[in-house]
């Protein structure tokens, strides 16, 4: 989880992982964890269901905003367990 938690604050700009809504820090951990830890899940769909699932569950700035971080995550997708 740290090494999530370092990747979601190195792309979230001006947010910190802590004061985030607990819906959006944690489908952004779970998004994180498919994106750079799980090859069975293709990139886009795990981007896509984030957004999706804080559309529903969050508020409404939240499919922007996790939309921008997963997908600066996946511009910069570091080494599989990296």
């Amino acid at each position: 989880r740290d090494r999530i938690d370092q990747l979601i604050a190195e792309h979230a700009e001006g947010w910190d992982v802590d004061r985030m809504p607990a819906v959006d820090r944690n489908v952004l951990r779970l998004g994180v964890f498919e994106l750079v830890f799980s090859e069975e899940i293709p990139d886009q769909v795990a981007v896509s269901e984030a957004v999706e699932l804080v559309r529903d569950l969050s508020t409404d700035d939240s499919p922007t905003f996790v939309s921008g971080v997963l997908s600066a995550i996946l511009r910069d997708k570091p080494v599989v367990g990296g």
